[in-house]
């Protein structure tokens, strides 16, 4: 990582936090699996109220066409998988769109453009965008790639509150994954993002054909943020033909569960939120991720251009849990 990289974004945190070493990550990783998910859930009523989970909508609002090489991304333009270019959405769809949404008990709005990065007419675009749906009451979220100066402090300045940029998996594993891209530019878009004020919303992506020690790995880089991320989203690969990774080994799901418990006990103020590959997962294993310290999904049937549990199926789901929706009434309830 280069000086001037650390100098805009730290990667390790200040002498007063816990600084989490690869090693000692796996170690978590390797205790005995319901002692885990136990510890988890301590750490998780400590912080939080363990009934409520908060609930994101996730709208593609510019699809396809990414020049990126991401080896799980169906979006990539160098991949045929049959997913159709789409320019960014007009400010109307978007805004019913996040009505809808917000109807249906989502407190935050995510939205999520196919480029490398945005050029100075698109934050145009997209600040108008976000401006509409900050005036619905809603949390808004953005994920638009790698930031140029100043387009972070643009955004800010709109409304937005949160920008999602992954870590999408370890740095000794990251040239395995996507090679258009160094783990040190996330970094330093990461530390634009700080430095304007904005929320983090950082995570990463499992199943990739990594091994325990590189998932670890890449819990340590997001717990070793500083500050860390006030949301981090753990991902399953959703396996799409036409991409690199659509014949990646299968995860088998207690590891799946284990990771979620890790990054909640070295994140404890986090939201951990389960993400990308819930419509495969049966209802017990989601209720072990809700045990290990998720408390928070994507609602909705789709994320970006993949599947979802549709919504009926989550709500049933919660009431069989005995969840609820967090709201600022019941978020901090012991």
């Amino acid at each position: 990582m280069s000086t001037s990289t650390l100098q805009i974004y730290s990667i390790t945190p200040h002498p007063t936090a816990e600084y989490w070493s690869v090693c000692k990550v796996e170690a978590l990783f390797e205790t005995p699996f319901l002692d885990l998910i136990y510890r988890a859930a301590q750490v998780h009523r400590k912080n939080f109220n363990p009934r409520a989970i908060q609930l994101s909508t996730l709208m593609s609002i510019k699809t396809g066409g990414c020049p990126e090489d991401c080896g799980y991304c169906p979006q990539s333009a160098r991949y045929h998988t049959g997913v159709q270019n789409q320019e960014l959405l007009n400010v109307e769809d978007i805004v019913a769109k996040a009505k809808i949404a917000k109807a249906r008990g989502a407190g935050r709005f995510c939205m999520g453009a196919a480029w490398r990065g945005p050029k100075p007419k698109d934050i145009a675009k997209v600040t108008e965008i976000i401006k509409a749906v900050k005036a619905l009451g809603m949390e808004t979220c953005g994920t638009f790639g790698l930031l140029q100066d100043g387009m972070a402090e643009e955004l800010k300045d709109a409304g937005l509150d949160y920008y999602n940029h992954n870590l999408d998996t370890a740095p000794e594993h990251y040239s395995e994954v996507i090679g258009t891209r160094r783990f040190d530019d996330r970094i330093s878009t990461l530390g634009k993002v700080r430095k304007a004020g904005l929320k983090v919303c950082c995570g990463g992506i499992v199943g990739m054909n990594e091994t325990r020690k590189e998932r670890a790995g890449l819990i340590a880089s997001l717990a070793n943020l500083d500050p860390q991320p006030e949301s981090v989203p753990i991902n399953q690969l959703v396996k799409i033909e036409g991409t690199p990774l659509a014949d990646a080994e299968e995860l088998d799901w207690t590891e799946f569960v284990r990771t979620i418990a890790v990054a909640r006990i070295t994140m404890p103020n986090s939201y951990v939120r389960l993400s990308a590959g819930r419509q495969g997962m049966s209802e017990e294993m989601q209720a072990m991720c809700f045990m290990a310290g998720a408390n928070s999904i994507f609602y909705g049937d789709k994320l970006l251009v993949t599947g979802n549990p549709e919504e009926d199926g989550d709500r049933l789901l919660m009431e069989k849990l005995d969840l609820e929706p967090e709201t600022e009434e019941n978020k901090h309830l012991r």
